[in-house]
């Protein structure tokens, strides 16, 4: 809602618990509905596999298409909220984190929504998060309604929920947490709301790549896709070799699906294979059960060899064909809703803040500081009015910056390049090392409006 900046059919938010339905949010020409049961009989959309999981998961499936800016660049999968409690002992009738593992694997980012007053992680979410294991790197965290806390309890909030989520989600880095409030109501508490307008637009950003990245992505899921079928096959044609011609069949079949994790470890010496591209032993033993191992088909090392002939060769010359696509094309961002609101007028990201500053005023912003630099300036020896790169060096170390730093802000305040400073490129200078103390990032190039008014007609011809 927050992100299309409308209402879409189908949308209930309350506090109480809402919607128990998957809604696709996908654009249309016209705005409306269409039913779970009629959607995975379309062949235009991408949801036919899911009818596997039965009419109970399908009545609380739907599409919801509306005609706005944002979705003609991606579509959204609205989950529905996560029972705890006693709620969860009621069934939903359909294996819900089946069906999150199912979308997992085929989004391109995955949200977790936290509310900054409600962190415990029920043992549903708990399930649900453990469903999206192997797609780690799509995940984002949000916690929601963080302007209703003050600073203090704010820090609190935050490492309980790194410290819960640590004990979920298995891996060594830290997930990356985006802090804010995402409705357009006024904030109850304005203490970081600097802080929560940066992490908006980091998260903005994230999602505005998204197009961008699409085919590298849809390449990438291809190679992992092709390297498990290939492990898939290995398994297959050894349990079909080990079989009996004739006698003894299911308790072999019985010995051999106990014996899988020793499989495993056989298949990858064999070959050579990672242990982390093989299917999980429970799961792969469960579907076992229910399978003929006598009709299983032997190796074909011919299909083998096309397999590791596609990973080898075709697909450089794919990534190749794409990186040039990518250069000749626009770059792919999304637009509409809330992103266009990030970028307007006064109320951009940054705008007014840092080098930004003074942007959209007449007068040169150094000049409001210039009289104390002035001071500073005379103190250190100006010949025909201006001083050495020792001179402005020996003032410059004083603000502790890496000589790196030192470096570019010389480059960027010696407009003539000459090699010395005169007062007003050495003021300049010391702005720019306080934008720099200040926090925020220094320009790549000097803005026009920072450019001293003495310098500013030959700078621009040169320009």
């Amino acid at each position: 809602r927050y992100l299309l900046e409308q209402d879409f059919p189908g949308m209930r938010i309350g506090p109480e618990p809402t919607t128990d339905s998957f809604i696709a949010v996908m654009y249309g020409e016209t705005e409306g509905n269409v039913p779970g049961n009629a959607l995975v009989v379309d062949p235009k959309k991408p949801f036919r596999k899911l009818s596997r999981f039965g009419n109970a998961f399908l009545n609380r499936f739907m599409c919801s298409q509306l005609p706005n800016e944002v979705l003609k660049s991606i579509s959204i999968i609205d989950s529905p909220g996560i029972l705890s409690g006693e709620k969860q002992r009621i069934s939903r009738g359909y294996d819900f984190c089946q069906v999150l593992q199912w979308f997992a694997e085929r989004v391109d980012r995955i949200i977790l929504l936290f509310d900054a007053h409600k962190l415990d992680i029920s043992d549903e979410f708990s399930e649900a998060i453990k469903s999206f294991r192997g797609q780690d790197d799509k995940i984002r965290v949000v916690l929601n309604k963080a302007d209703q806390v003050d600073t203090q309890q704010l820090m609190r909030v935050y490492g309980a929920l790194m410290w819960s989520l640590g004990k979920v989600i298995d891996t060594p880095e830290v997930l990356r947490v985006y802090i804010g409030s995402f409705w357009a109501h006024p904030l109850r508490n304005t203490d970081n709301r600097r802080l929560f307008e940066a992490e908006a637009q980091d998260l903005f950003k994230d999602i505005q790549s998204l197009p961008q990245k699409a085919a590298v992505r849809k390449l990438n899921d291809l190679i992992k896709r092709a390297r498990l079928a290939k492990v898939h096959a290995y398994i297959i044609s050894y349990l079909k070799k080990e079989m009996p011609s004739v006698f003894g069949k299911e308790n072999k079949k019985k010995e051999l699906i106990n014996k899988l994790p020793e499989i495993y470890i056989q298949l990858q010496r064999e070959y050579h294979i990672s242990a982390g591209d093989f299917p999980e032993v429970k799961k792969m033993q469960e579907l076992l059960e229910n399978c003929d191992f006598t009709k299983f088909h032997s190796l074909k090392p011919k299909l083998i060899e096309a397999v590791d002939n596609m990973l080898a060769n075709k697909i450089a010359s794919l990534m190749n064909l794409i990186s040039q696509e990518e250069s000749n094309m626009p770059t792919e961002m999304v637009h509409g809703g809330a992103f266009d609101g990030t970028m307007a007028g006064p109320f951009g990201h940054g705008y007014g803040e840092g080098a930004k500053e003074g942007a959209d005023e007449e007068e040169w912003v150094v000049a409001r500081d210039k009289p104390a630099y002035d001071e500073i300036f005379y103190t250190l020896s100006p010949i025909n009015g201006k001083i050495s790169g020792i001179s402005a060096k020996k003032e410059m170390v004083t603000s502790k910056l890496p000589n790196s730093v030192l470096g570019k802000i010389w480059k960027l305040a010696d407009c003539d390049g000459d090699g010395m400073l005169d007062d007003e490129e050495f003021a300049l200078a010391k702005h720019l090392i306080k934008i720099k103390l200040d926090g925020y990032e220094l320009p790549g190039t000097l803005p026009s409006h920072l450019v001293p008014p003495s310098h500013r007609k030959p700078f621009q011809a040169a320009e």
